[in-house]
């Protein structure tokens, strides 16, 4: 019997989704759902072409209740920009979670990806962040890195912004861009110490295999998320700066054991290796202790998960359900 295949490009995607507060609030549950045991989810696949500065991810969660999950295709070419395209892309494929059948296929390069994460960056600052921040900093200067402190806007509207990146140029960029869209004072900084001494919220947004953030930048009223590190051998914070923080979450502890910050942390065996970090679900659930203080330091692992894909397209599918092509297969 034949059935109904949603399509949709990026352009319509585009055209009807932003990163908004309702973004944020459908990112927020899958995070509850890991932690509360109700996602099926397979490792990451992961390729890396090192010939091109490329990498491949394919994700995938099913989450109880739900009556689809995505299958996501992720690209990170990251020698792109020179060429004028952007360093992400891919696509997801929504299918029914009762039959197995494609029941949408998205083809947004990327841009669901793109919003999802920085949703999750909202959503760890949310829970996470001081109450009181003023002052953000980025480190990177992509794409992301825009994304990320537009997403944190949303929840800690701070009224400054620190930009740094290894090339000032796209750094004063980067800093122009969040001045026109957020409508607050961007500064490009010299150097990462700099940043993370006069801000509350941090973000980092590399590929970087060597910790660009120090330990002893730390400092209390502070708060990291570090999004950049989802394979093996990515690196964006210094080892030590896990245990010296008053708290560390994961976004799923397993998957930053093998790809993200703690990655890192357990090899140089300064965590643990019996020790299972705290994830922001338990936080989110109120089944671990968040911020303490405002004192506190706090960093956030997002490595990226299959059920926050799985999160996106389905909303996608509900919102949008009249847009697109519609073919029978």
């Amino acid at each position: 019997m034949a059935h109904e295949i949603q399509i949709l490009t990026e352009a319509g995607l585009r055209a009807a989704l932003r990163l908004d507060l309702t973004t944020v609030d459908v990112i927020e549950p899958a995070f509850a759902a890991l932690t509360e045991g109700r996602v099926i989810m397979p490792p990451i696949l992961s390729m890396d072409l090192p010939a091109a500065h490329g990498e491949v991810d394919v994700k995938t969660a099913y989450i109880d209740g739900f009556d689809g999950f995505a299958l996501k295709v992720s690209t990170g070419f990251f020698n792109n920009p020179a060429l004028g395209l952007p360093s992400l892309g891919g696509m997801m494929t929504l299918f029914s979670a009762a039959t197995g059948a494609v029941r949408a296929v998205y083809l947004d390069n990327g841009f669901l990806t793109d919003l999802r994460t920085a949703a999750a960056g909202a959503v760890a600052a949310r829970h996470l962040a001081p109450e009181g921040v003023t002052t953000a900093g980025v480190i990177g200067t992509g794409l992301q890195a825009r994304l990320q402190i537009e997403a944190a806007h949303l929840v800690r509207p701070f009224n400054r912004v620190l930009v740094w990146g290894r090339d000032l140029t796209k750094a004063a960029l980067c800093a122009r861009d969040l001045a026109t869209s957020l409508d607050i004072e961007a500064e490009v900084v010299s150097n990462p110490a700099e940043l993370v001494r006069r801000s509350q919220l941090v973000v980092t947004t590399t590929p970087a295999r060597a910790p660009v953030l120090r330990a002893e930048w730390l400092h209390p009223e502070l708060h990291v998320t570090a999004m950049g590190s989802d394979a093996p051998g990515k690196n964006e914070l210094d080892p030590k700066a896990l245990t010296a923080a008053d708290l560390y979450v994961a976004d799923n502890a397993a998957q930053c054991a093998k790809l993200g910050e703690l990655r890192a942390a357990l090899a140089a065996g300064l965590w643990p290796q019996d020790r299972t970090p705290p994830e922001l679900g338990q936080i989110i659930n109120a089944r671990h202790p968040g911020r303490q203080s405002q004192a506190d330091i706090t960093i956030a692992d997002l490595t990226g998960t299959g059920a926050q894909d799985t999160a996106i397209a389905t909303y996608v599918s509900s919102a949008l359900s009249d847009a697109g092509t519609v073919i029978k297969a």
